[in-house]
């Protein structure tokens, strides 16, 4: 007899169709990643590699750029890249933003206040207060102006590498303006950061131990012969240049007496003299009466400073490190030691790393690609600059960039932001996908932006841009179509939710072709998946 579940044999079923049971065979583990630091065979180089390298080395690019990318070869590409400085861009003015706001008064109105405060002149002590108070509101206002003026100049540069490598000099050698509270003095530094942005590592260390807005965040302002300030000497070899366990507590000691008297007076450094411990130091085995130059010139003689370089360039540019897979970490170490090698052969000169670096192989390996999380500025301007979306408002841009995480001038510790996972949680999801909405359409959570009926994004140039990129794309097959936005939007054709895409593009497209509402849409329901917060 029978049973449902187990239906019976007759004579008419064949004895290969009987239910069998078979070990289901193991999916192989994924290939590790290449160590090669080989130039990428030219051939290799493709649309996918062009868009890595833009969004890598950059905020991304339109379908355009990623093309004409392609179009010049790997070689070229990186070239122009990394040799940004023959690209013609507005120079910024020292005169940019007010140096005057927050000067330090002069002799005359010290000596009023010294006669106010002497008199007990209650009216005059008020009336300094208020002059106090309004120079601050008004640079905290300037600061705001700041904040905007560089994000502005990240969507609008055609040097991407520059303010790129200024951003993340800006999170390595973090300084919050809270903590100093001079406008002008944030403005410099980040200057300071552009100006040596693919410049030799030595020569910022050099300038950062002579930077009034650091010498300020850290106290070395207050840093007296006999009573050094440690702040700076501790950072300087645990955040900037050495990392925990290359140095000792005495190197910390000693490091601190050679920066005494490296202060500033009002926007610029100044080296006191009298203030200075011109005794014989030892720091990290180098001994003698070693001022701050000789402190950086110690620490650029130690084997663990290019190591530390070269691990902070491979997690800003290619992976996670650790990450905690260990067929990717193991590939990482090597190539760190590679770069970091390279590092010292270079005497500390970023640019040529960087090129080696966006040149290889590894670099462009498939396993590493589309696995990096955007920082909210990425996201930002890495949108704008991709889409071709209207910027639209930049003050509500920086507040945007705030809820999510990164509110630039403003890091929230001197070890900057961690980035990684720590940029991904509920909350910053939510603000992630309102601020692509807000760009694609003005809309947002409280209302539509005054300005969003006459700054319209128009999506046909990137649909005219990704069939010259993919000319199956404007053949009248859907499937190709999605295959060729995805492309360029995510960097892959499979993510999780393309079987809702395919629904959504089979619903509202009209022989073969997506309007410009529906194109629209299309970007809404992409830049919400999980995979666009990747590069």
């Amino acid at each position: 007899m029978s049973t449902p579940s187990q239906p019976a044999r007759t004579a008419s079923t064949p004895a290969s169709t009987a239910p069998t049971r078979t070990r289901s065979a193991r999916p192989s583990p994924p290939r590790p990643p290449t160590t090669s630091l080989s130039p990428l065979v030219k051939k290799d180089f493709g649309f996918d590699q062009a868009r890595h390298l833009l969004w890598r080395a950059g905020f991304g690019g339109t379908p355009d750029q990623v093309q004409t990318l392609v179009n010049w070869g790997l070689e070229k590409s990186v070239n122009m890249l990394v040799d940004y400085e023959g690209i013609a861009f507005e120079e910024v003015s020292p005169t940019q933003f007010s140096a005057d706001i927050m000067r330090p008064p002069t002799e005359d109105e010290r000596r009023m206040a010294r006669q106010a405060a002497s008199a007990r002149n209650e009216d005059r002590l008020a009336e300094l207060r208020l002059r106090r108070q309004n120079a601050e509101q008004a640079d905290r206002e300037q600061m705001r102006d700041v904040q905007r003026w560089w994000l502005k100049r990240m969507i609008e540069t055609p040097r991407p590498l520059e303010e790129k490598m200024a951003l993340l000099w800006h999170g390595h050698f973090a300084t919050n303006y809270r903590t100093i509270e001079d406008s002008y003095h944030m403005f410099q530094q980040n200057q300071l950061f552009r100006k040596h942005a693919t410049g030799n590592f030595g020569e910022l260390l050099f300038a950062i131990i002579r930077d009034p807005a650091m010498l300020a965040y850290l106290n070395n302002n207050q840093s007296r012969r006999g009573r050094p300030n440690e702040n700076l000497a501790r950072e300087l070899m645990e955040l900037f240049s050495l990392g925990v366990g290359n140095y000792t507590e005495g190197d910390i000691k000693e490091g601190a007496r050679a920066l005494t008297g490296y202060t500033f007076q009002d926007d610029q450094f100044v080296f006191q003299k009298n203030n200075h411990d011109a005794g014989g130091k030892s720091i990290l085995g180098r001994s003698g009466n070693l001022d701050g130059d000789g402190f950086v010139n110690a620490i650029l003689e130690q084997p663990a400073c290019s190591q530390f370089i070269a691990g902070k360039l491979y997690r800003a540019f290619v992976h996670d490190y650790p990450s905690g897979d260990e067929r990717i970490d193991t590939a990482a170490r090597t190539v760190i030691g590679d770069l970091a090698a390279l590092t010292r052969a270079e005497g500390y000169q970023i640019k040529p790393v960087l090129r080696r670096l966006f040149l290889s192989q590894h670099f462009y390996d498939a396993g590493l690609r589309g696995e990096q999380i955007k920082s909210p500025v990425q996201l930002i301007v890495g949108a704008i600059r991709s889409l071709n979306t209207p910027p639209r408002d930049l003050g509500l841009l920086c507040d945007a960039a705030n809820m999510m995480g990164q509110n630039i001038f403003f890091p929230p510790s001197v070890k900057g932001w961690d980035g990684g996972r720590s940029w991904i949680n509920t909350s910053t999801l939510f603000v992630r996908q309102n601020t692509l909405v807000f760009l694609l359409t003005g809309k947002r959570p409280q209302g539509r932006d005054a300005l969003a009926d006459k700054e319209q994004w128009n999506p046909s140039p990137l649909l005219s841009q990704l069939a010259d990129a993919f000319p199956e794309a404007s053949s009248g097959d859907l499937k190709a179509l999605l295959d060729a936005i995805l492309s360029f939007s995510l960097g892959r054709t499979n993510p999780v939710c393309r079987p809702i895409l395919d629904q959504f593009v089979a619903s509202r497209a009209r022989n073969g072709k997506l309007d410009a509402d529906s194109l629209t849409d299309l970007l809404m329901l992409i830049t919400a998946a999980p995979e666009y917060q990747l590069c």
